[in-house]
């Protein structure tokens, strides 16, 4: 009897203790994965929260938050004006109206790039202003220059129906001619804008300039890192998808690129207008053109002169604001080099 007893303590013995170490071991690697896990998650958040910071540079050069060059430093009558948008944020803009007729010329709302602020962009503004003979809206997003916010890509889109929303309660211009522009990231903006079925209608016409497709086609370019081609889009916290919005896109459409932009690649520009769903769009490559000196090529303000030409008039419009008579490269895509 002794001896059994003796033999069943044993044996209780040794399996109480190969559970307790079977349990510290479990213990101590769910442990291990759960803080691993815990850490992943954590720094998936930072990495998550911190794309805002990587994408936009309202403070590149260092004082622009605080000073914006006005249009009377190149002689351009103007309006400074703050709208409240639908955020309750105030977005300061510029209207530079011409001082003839203004209320019979086409009006382009200008969106600008990621870097400074809308004062940063006058002296491509003063050329449309002059060689186009057009009015000009220039839109401050949210968090840059003198507009209150924090730059987000929903916040962007609501600051650019804020200010289409604010110029077609205008009484002094034309608003069966406005014209959307944006370069790099203003052209996702307006892209965006030009998608959208409550204003698509009401756009005359849409020119970007050295723009994307999406960012997560950005990430790969710049990053180079194989594993992005796996990486799910809703990791991307700013997607600005303007290939997919493409084909939601009515309105004449130019698409210019420079020739030599190292930052967003030329292919991008010919993708964007093959997805386009207008039957009037155009592609002009713009020789020696880089990201953000493609305005300064000899060709940059006639070709968008003869795009805009060649534009009919919104439904219900008797004409194009244009003299010339539109031609055939209505219908098709136009590669100039």
């Amino acid at each position: 009897m002794y001896h059994i007893l003796r033999l069943v303590l044993y044996r209780l013995w040794v399996v109480s203790t190969i559970t307790l170490f079977t349990g510290v071991i479990v213990f101590w690697v769910y442990g291990l994965i759960t803080a691993f896990l815990v850490f992943l998650l954590g720094v998936s958040g930072i990495l998550y929260s911190a794309q805002d910071l990587l994408l936009y540079y309202p403070n590149d050069p260092p004082d622009s938050r605080v000073f914006v060059l006005q249009p009377s430093n190149y002689k351009l009558p103007y309006e400074s004006i703050k709208i409240t948008n639908k955020d309750g944020f105030k977005i300061h803009l510029f209207l530079i109206k011409q001082t003839v007729n203004s209320n019979h010329k086409p009006t382009m709302i200008f969106f600008h790039g990621n870097a400074g602020n809308m004062g940063q962009r006058l002296s491509n503004v003063s050329g449309f202003y002059h060689k186009l003979n057009i009015n000009i809206l220039m839109v401050e997003y949210r968090g840059y220059g003198l507009s209150e916010g924090t730059p987000s890509e929903k916040g962007l889109y609501i600051d650019a129906q804020s200010a289409f929303d604010y110029l077609m309660q205008r009484t002094d211009i034309d608003t069966s001619k406005i014209i959307l522009f944006g370069r790099s990231l203003g052209g996702a903006v307006a892209i965006d804008l030009a998608s959208r079925l409550e204003y698509r209608n009401k756009i005359w016409a849409l020119v970007v300039e050295n723009t994307f497709t999406s960012i997560p086609d950005m990430a790969k370019v710049i990053l180079k890192w194989k594993c992005l081609n796996w990486l799910p889009q809703v990791c991307h916290k700013n997607q600005y998808m303007s290939l997919m919005k493409m084909r939601h896109v009515m309105t004449p459409t130019l698409v210019i690129c420079g020739s030599n932009d190292a930052l967003v690649p030329p292919a991008m520009a010919q993708e964007l207008v093959m997805r386009c769903g207008a039957l009037c769009k155009k592609l002009v490559v713009m020789p020696g053109g880089g990201h953000d000196d493609t305005w300064t090529c000899r060709d940059y303000y006639s070709s968008i002169q003869q795009f805009l030409i060649n534009v009919p008039p919104l439904p219900d419009e008797i004409g194009p604001f244009f003299d010339n008579e539109a031609n055939s490269s209505r219908h098709t895509i136009v590669h100039t080099v």
